[in-house]
């Protein structure tokens, strides 16, 4: 790294090498040598040791520190500096804008699972559950063991938010009523189906059949419609065109809300990325494991763009 003198500066260094000169009185014995090594350089001044003596006499050497530590020189070689990328926390926006998923076009069209795992183990001897979704009636369904990818970037928010929905039903289910938590699955499941849905603006259960469900509390007509030929196609149709209406405004919204906390970040093949790690226990990283573990390794050479905030790069 250098620094660039400005000519004022360099003035300012003449001038204070003159009076400092009229003013040095120090015996050869004290110098011990050291006056050979000075040397008067035409237009540049003195030297000493083949760099430029700054004299202790003035504000010189302080407006000289001001200089360099306020340089640009300083504020750049921080900003690239390899070490400073890997360990320093981000205090910024987080990057990318909000990608939400197409709405579907019809019932079933798009199904996404979800696997919560971490609970207390049932009498089968599983400790979690999966969750099945319909996009676009929102309607929980019975569920098989399977398994899906964790943050990846084709996951649908959307069941994660039904996943901790489901976790905090479960959860008062058993404080209430105590047992296994698996024994309140169907009630959970009930419950959550016949529930109001402020995106749709219905109950799941309606928006999937049409007609609202008998509730075993209250077990009336629920004025069940005569629906025959083509009146059910336009009718289930009419309903669809609204529920999308309605996520479209409801996404709309919740994308508004989240982009004014963030901040767009694109990247461009070739590029040279750092990748976010998480300091996982027991885990170490670069002869470091915890706390003392970097925050970012790398960096790597980005291949191939698959998304608009989803990359590939080379490891």
């Amino acid at each position: 790294m250098s620094i660039t003198i400005h000519y004022g500066l360099k003035t300012k260094i003449l001038e204070a090498q003159g009076g400092a000169s009229k003013d040095l009185k120090a015996s050869s014995e004290w110098l011990r040598g050291l006056e050979t090594h000075f040397q008067r350089r035409d237009d540049v001044g003195i030297y000493f040791f083949d760099r430029i003596w700054i004299p202790s006499v003035g504000d010189i050497m302080k407006l000289i520190m001001d200089e360099a530590l306020t340089s640009r020189d300083i504020v750049e070689y921080v900003n690239k500096c390899l070490t400073c990328s890997k360990i320093n926390a981000e205090h910024q926006k987080p990057s990318g804008l909000l990608q939400q998923p197409k709405i579907p076009k019809w019932k079933w069209e798009k199904i996404t699972m979800d696997l919560v795992i971490k609970l207390s183990k049932r009498s089968s001897g599983e400790a979690g559950k999966d969750l099945y979704q319909r996009g676009c009636s929102k309607k929980a369904l019975g569920t098989r063991l399977d398994m899906s990818t964790t943050y990846h970037p084709q996951i649908d928010g959307q069941s994660e938010r039904t996943s901790q929905t489901l976790e905090d039903m479960l959860r008062a289910c058993v404080i209430d009523f105590g047992g296994s938590w698996d024994t309140h699955l169907p009630l959970v499941e009930f419950s959550y189906n016949n529930s109001y849905h402020k995106s749709i603006k219905c109950v799941p259960f309606k928006a999937l059949y049409g007609r609202k469900c008998r509730s075993p509390v209250v077990w009336a007509e629920v004025g069940e419609s005569q629906l025959i030929g083509p009146e059910i196609v336009q009718e289930t149709t009419k309903k669809i065109m609204q529920i999308k209406e309605r996520l479209k405004t409801t996404w709309d919204r919740q994308k508004s809300y989240v982009d004014k906390r963030r901040k767009p970040l694109e990247f461009k093949v070739g590029d040279q990325v750092l990748l976010k790690v998480s300091p996982w226990k027991r885990v170490v990283r670069f002869d470091r494991k915890g706390k003392l573990a970097s925050r970012y390794v790398g960096p790597f050479e980005i291949v191939e763009r698959v998304g608009p905030v989803a990359y590939r790069r080379l490891l």
